[in-house]
This record gives structure tokens, C-alpha cells and sequence, in this order.
């Protein structure tokens, strides 16, 4: 079974970067196609991008393309989410999630979630 600990998060103001951080436990993360999603209040959970397990394919939102840039480390278990130019519609729980299989950006496709960590953006 694979853990998943998002971290990272915080506030930050209009413009400003940050990144998050998803350590996964286990012996299987390499095994899994992993991805970030969001929920702002009020919103559904919506798809930030996704990394396939060898690395070699990214998926994006095509609103965040060029701002945000998703990255596994596979020596530290860890994938990352580096977030420029933030603006308040940012602001959301970011989770990360985990699932056999290739890429999707589809919520129900990946089984493993986090508890997400919030990122706040200020005007």
C-alpha cells in the first residue's frame, strides 16, 4: 500500500512561486502513474497535471500549461509540483494521487489520494 503526503503548501502574493512536495511510502511508487488535483471552495476537484511512471510523459491542464511543472524523484519517492506566477484563482487544496495505468485527468481514475495541502494567494 502506498502513502501519499502532500507538504508545501502556504500563502503567498499574486506573482509569487511555490512548491509542493508529495512523498509517497512504499515499495510499489514506481509502479504508479501519479498526479496533482485541486479543489478550491465551493469547486469540484478539479486536474492539475500528472507524471507517468517512467517519467517519460506529462499531462497538463491546458490553463496552467507553462506556469506549473510537475516532477518525480523516483531516489526519494517524492513528486513535485513547482507553481509560478500565482494568481488568487489558485487558491485551492492541492492533492496528490496515485494510480496504476497511464496518464488521465480524470479524478475517478486514481485510487490513492492524500489529504491535500492548502495554498492561499493573495491580491
Amino acid at each position: 500500500q502506498v502513502h501519499l503526503i502532500e507538504s508545501g503548501g502556504g500563502l503567498v502574493q499574486t506573482g509569487g512561486s511555490l512548491s509542493l512536495q508529495c512523498a509517497a511510502s512504499g515499495h510499489t511508487f514506481d509502479t504508479f502513474t501519479m498526479g496533482w488535483f485541486r479543489q478550491a471552495p465551493g469547486k469540484e476537484r478539479e486536474f492539475v497535471a500528472a507524471i507517468n511512471r517512467n517519467d517519460a510523459n506529462t499531462l497538463y491542464a491546458d490553463s496552467l500549461k507553462g506556469r506549473f511543472t510537475v516532477s518525480r524523484d523516483r531516489a526519494k519517492t517524492t513528486m513535485y509540483l513547482q507553481m509560478n506566477s500565482l494568481t488568487p484563482e489558485d487558491t485551492a487544496v492541492y492533492y496528490c494521487a496515485a494510480r496504476n495505468g497511464g496518464l488521465s485527468d480524470y479524478y475517478s481514475a486514481y485510487n490513492l489520494w492524500g489529504r491535500g495541502t492548502q495554498v492561499s494567494v493573495s491580491s
